[in-house]
């Protein structure tokens, strides 16, 4: 029988992640998400301003924590001699990605579904707000999301195999998501395609390549069409 174990991509190890280092991520975010809340009810900053502040100190308090407390940068898929190879197998999943996504809206298309409905997000008009948008949603966020979701929670739940975390993440991924009426079909494929490009190029920087350049490319699309 093969071991679950077997399938950690270079350099990633099971159990990495401690449970303290865990607890100390989970409440830095969660105090800094309270922060920015109250901030945002209070202050007359730009609230995409604000958050992207947030998240970029919870990038900080993340990196922080795994390199007082944990087992370093390394132990999030952030080792420095991966970095460049991780990047490269995200531009490369990232083209995979987009050619199967293509195939798969011909296939909509020809079945009477307009595939811009599934993905189609809502823009701000002015052009500032649009700006930011694209640097706080686009960039700012996707690094931030993949520190924690992937790099911290993945890499906990991935002491109990490949298939328990990839599931737990993906849902706790998705419900601290607005999820509305509709079924969140974005954040469910984003959030397998996430994790199981890091399961596999054994390196953060290939979800946070995916992310960050699939969040853009969502902006594109609406922005144009």
């Amino acid at each position: 029988m093969v071991r679950l174990q077997s399938f950690a991509g270079p350099g990633m190890e099971t159990k990495e992640i401690r449970i303290k280092t865990l607890f100390f991520c989970i409440g830095a975010v969660l105090a800094v998400e309270l922060g920015a809340w109250v901030v945002t009810s209070r202050s007359i900053y730009h609230p995409m301003l604000i958050l992207g502040g947030a998240r970029l100190l919870q990038i900080f308090l993340i990196i922080l924590i795994v390199v007082t407390w944990g087992k370093g940068l390394s132990s999030i898929g952030l080792a420095r001699p991966e970095m460049v190879s991780g990047l490269k197998k995200g531009l490369l999943w990232s083209a995979g990605f987009a050619a199967i996504t293509s195939i798969a809206s011909i296939g909509l298309l020809i079945l009477g579904i307009n595939p811009l409905t599934l993905i189609k997000t809502p823009l701000p008009k002015q052009a500032t707000d649009l700006a930011l948008l694209f640097i706080v949603g686009g960039i700012v966020g996707p690094v931030a999301e993949e520190f924690f979701f992937r790099g911290v929670l993945y890499g906990f739940l991935r002491r109990w195999g490949v298939i328990v975390a990839l599931i737990l993440s993906t849902l706790i991924f998705v419900l601290c998501h607005p999820i509305g009426h509709a079924i969140p079909v974005t954040h469910l494929v984003g959030g397998l395609l996430f994790a199981l490009a890091y399961e596999f190029g054994g390196s953060l920087m290939v979800p946070i390549t995916i992310h960050t350049l699939g969040n853009l490319a969502i902006f594109s699309i609406s922005l144009l069409f």
